[in-house]
């Protein structure tokens, strides 16, 4: 079984300088109540991996405003200006990755593959610097491993021993993410007993999770 602790007892686990990967796509599915007290801890230098930075106000966007994030690591940021205007002034560090690259660097980051080959990218800035290699008359390009030292999981529900269910288009990055860092803390919206989630619909193991943050009040 796993205590559930609170939002805050998770963000002081999370220390300065860390590698956070988060979950949502432009918010949905990302893990809300844990965004913002890593911004009430005043948590900096973070290193971001996610799908996107959201919007001000809005999941890792309230991150970017808070100003708490050295780098990220995205597919894309087009609906957060803050984070353009941070990275025009070269107060933050954008890496951008095409969506799928990025989805299966974590993955081989998670399952212990050496990387990804992929002729996404060819010809194009997301080259520069980059391993190519051949295969069968075919360039690629060699794509390395993603991993963080934590996860930050939203999902729809959890049981006593840390099995998650996702809802819907929570399904995103979610569940990659958590097989991809040293510790994963999962929000759940609900937390209940070991059995009412089907086995059927247990998309990440209990193994996997850490830590479970309590159900709000």
């Amino acid at each position: 079984m796993k205590d559930a602790i609170s939002p805050a007892e998770a963000a002081a686990l999370i220390p300065d300088g860390a590698t956070v990967l988060i979950g949502g796509f432009m918010a949905v599915g990302s893990p809300h109540r844990l965004i913002e007290a890593l911004v009430a801890a005043g948590r900096r230098d973070l290193t971001v991996i996610a799908n996107d930075t959201a919007m001000p106000g809005k999941g890792i966007g309230h991150l970017i405003s808070a100003r708490a994030v050295r780098k990220v690591i995205a597919s894309h940021i087009g609906l957060n200006p803050e984070t353009q205007a941070q990275m025009i002034a070269g107060e933050i560090e954008v890496e951008l990755v095409p969506q799928g690259t990025l989805v299966e660097r974590i993955r081989a980051g998670g399952v212990g593959l050496g990387g990804v080959l992929t002729a996404t990218g060819l010809g194009t800035p997301v080259a520069e610097g980059k391993q190519t290699v051949e295969v069968d008359g075919k360039t690629y390009l060699l794509e390395t491993p993603l991993r963080g030292d934590f996860a930050l999981v939203g999902c729809h529900q959890a049981d006593y021993i840390g099995n998650l269910e996702y809802s819907l288009t929570a399904h995103n990055f979610n569940p990659i993410i958590a097989m991809a860092a040293d510790e994963v803390i999962a929000e759940p919206r609900t937390i209940v007993p070991v059995g009412v989630i089907s086995p059927d619909a247990v998309k990440t193991p209990g193994v996997l999770v850490d830590h479970l943050i309590e159900r709000a009040l």
